[in-house]
């Protein structure tokens, strides 16, 4: 009889005889397959839920295999080395009494254990692995006849991925870690459960054949690939603080009339309004370099994105998402803008989409069932739009992690002329790209399979609703006076020493630590050209998360900052260490004094004692 093996690289045919054990067909498969090692496992269903095991006592017919049946082959991870490879293989072939099973679950076990080990997990995530998760439910007065301590039918908590339940609080996808507490609920416990991405690339390495264009086999040939509905979600409400994030973050539109983009800080937390959710806490938007007009933004090359992440991690926030705007105005008097963005017409478009499947990519989640060790992202997107009663408001969402997969490797475009249409590549001489289908319901509501050329966008998309608390949170102080963005290039906006040393006026001594509680503000000082602080800002950074004033106040003394005072107070026209203001607006001048050899570098104020060339301070010729 035939029995057909079908595996990540294809479908192949194996001769056998119902008398055969279950050993020899694995045997056959391993030299159909040209495997290296017995490092693989046969399932008799796609979802890898019932093994077919290697036996020498047991037969093919004995397993009700007949004739033309499909098994599953799925490769067993080996870690990044053989050892457990090599022990499935010697301990198969060295040993006929020992069942199949209990070597290969032994070796798999080894892996998902080294795998275990090595994942550090999102702090989040190992909060919720520790809850139970089930959603408790209250006696009913009608249906339950039992005592206090006592559970039925109709009482007894539900598992974190009911679907009644979901249905009935409106709760549109899954959690991720319900997703994955489904996955694991088994009797196995997930022993056998592996997270791995789809590959639309050509496997390397292959010998058999010329590279690509020349030729290409069935061995290293990606397979068709069927994209799916997600039914889960990494993260399931983003949450701003308090809407002055967004406000300060809108200004910039509402004094250009330009588009802008920014990159949301903040933490994960658990979200409690979904079992097992988490939710993206937005505490401060950071601006990169870009270009914006009214209706496109170009974003530039950021020198300073890896402080910005430094800045973030010494005040315990990491980077969660990435925001833009997409507002134009429909009457200026009463502040609406236009309803562009619907069912009828798109959410996202086809570039933003693959953007944010880029941006997702570059933000894996850590995660200990994935081979990889990583599997999709926590990384959302938020776009500031018109909504249907044309005021403004907050859109979420997350690309599937099979959107990641063909963003990866370079399979998904955009279309020229339908943003709710993106394309799948044709295979070139440059690129081989395998067929990718999605399904949809005709005009008779029957399900059909479609090539992705082309592809609506809605259907690699998440919803991920978007918030603000009923009693605003506050990370970061909110001050009467803001201090400037970064790389706002508008006047009045413009970041600069004299607009740090205005922004501190304001404040007295002992509100230091308001001062320098605003992410702004703490940039600058980290990177502001005449004196950078940010190898010794890391101290200050743990007062403000902290929100300890006496550490603060005592950074506050540190030289390097009582060095930033006096230039402060010299280009607020004060008099400080022999300098006072010149008042016909030239700048600080040198009081005459005994050393003649003290001078102010024009370009940093710094008041040098010494006769050198070069400035002590910025290093800049005098």
């Amino acid at each position: 009889m035939i029995i057909r093996i079908q595996s990540a690289e294809g479908t192949k045919r194996v001769e056998a005889d119902p008398t055969d054990s279950t050993k020899s067909l694995h045997e056959k498969v391993r030299d159909a397959f040209n495997l290296p090692s017995y490092n693989f496992a046969l399932y008799l269903t796609r979802d890898r839920k019932t093994e077919l095991l290697s036996s020498q006592r047991k037969n093919l017919k004995g397993s009700k295999l007949k004739h033309g049946d499909m098994l599953y082959l799925h490769l067993l991870d080996d870690g990044g080395g053989c050892s457990s490879a090599s022990l499935a293989e010697n301990s198969i072939t060295n040993s006929s009494q020992n069942d199949g099973k209990l070597i290969v679950s032994s070796a798999a076990q080894q892996v998902a254990s080294s795998i275990k080990s090595m994942v550090t997990e999102n702090e989040v995530d190992q909060i919720l692995a520790k809850e139970d998760g089930k959603i408790e439910r209250k006696l009913n007065p009608q249906l339950c006849h039992h005592g206090a301590n006592s559970k039925c039918v109709h009482c007894i908590p539900l598992d974190p991925w009911d679907e009644a339940y979901l249905k009935e609080q409106n709760i549109k996808h899954l959690s991720f870690n319900s997703y994955l507490r489904k996955l694991t609920s088994g009797v196995d416990k997930g022993k056998f459960v592996a997270l791995d991405d789809i590959n639309c690339r050509i496997k390397s390495g292959c010998k058999e054949h010329p590279p690509w264009p020349q030729g290409i086999c069935s061995k290293c040939q990606p397979s068709a690939i069927t994209l799916n509905r997600q039914s889960y979600r990494h993260v399931d409400n983003v949450m701003f603080e308090n809407p002055n994030l967004v406000e300060r973050f809108l200004n910039y539109w509402r004094v250009t009339g330009h588009q802008r983009v920014g990159f949301l800080y903040g933490r994960y937390e658990c979200h409690l309004d979904v079992p097992l959710g988490i939710k993206a806490t937005v505490t401060a938007v950071y601006e990169p370099p870009q270009e914006g007009s009214r209706d496109h933004i170009k974003l530039l090359p950021d020198p300073k994105k890896e402080i910005v992440d430094d800045i973030a991690k010494g005040l315990g926030l990491t980077c969660v998402g990435w925001i833009f705007t997409d507002l134009v105005p429909l009457d200026s008097n009463s502040g609406t803008v236009r309803y562009l963005r619907h069912a009828d017409t798109y959410f996202l478009s086809a570039h933003e989409v693959i953007t944010a499947a880029h941006l997702q990519n570059l933000h894996p989640n850590p995660c200990r069932l994935s081979p990889e060790g990583k599997f999709g992202s926590k990384f959302v997107t938020v776009i500031v739009t018109g909504d249907k009663n044309y005021q403004v408001h907050m859109e979420g969402y997350q690309v599937s992690n099979q959107c990641q997969s063909v963003v990866r490797d370079k399979c998904l475009i955009p279309t020229k002329d339908a943003p709710e249409l993106a394309y799948i590549r044709e295979s070139s001489s440059e690129q081989y790209v395998p067929d990718v289908y999605f399904k949809e319901k005709d005009q008779y509501s029957n399900e059909v399979v479609r090539l992705g050329r082309p592809l609506p966008v809605e259907y690699l998309l998440l919803d991920c609703p978007v918030s603000t608390p009923n009693e605003p949170l506050y990370t970061f102080a909110v001050n009467e006076t803001s201090f400037p963005v970064a790389n706002r290039m508008v006047e009045g906006h413009l970041q600069d020493f004299s607009t740090l040393a205005s922004y501190l006026k304001k404040f007295s001594d002992d509100q230091f630590l308001e001062a320098v509680s605003d992410f702004h503000v703490l940039m600058y000082i980290a990177t502001m050209d005449m004196l950078p602080l940010r190898e010794y800002i890391g101290p200050l950074l743990e007062a403000v998360k902290n929100r300890d004033r006496a550490a603060a106040l005592e950074w506050k003394q540190s030289g390097h900052w009582a060095t930033v005072e006096q230039l402060v107070m010299a280009s607020d026209g004060g008099v400080v260490a022999g300098v006072e203001a010149d008042v016909t607006g030239g700048g600080p001048t040198v009081q005459p004094s005994a050393s003649s050899a003290s001078w102010t570098c024009q370009h940093c104020t710094f008041i040098n004692q010494s006769a050198s060339e070069n400035c002590d301070m910025c290093h800049l010729p005098q």
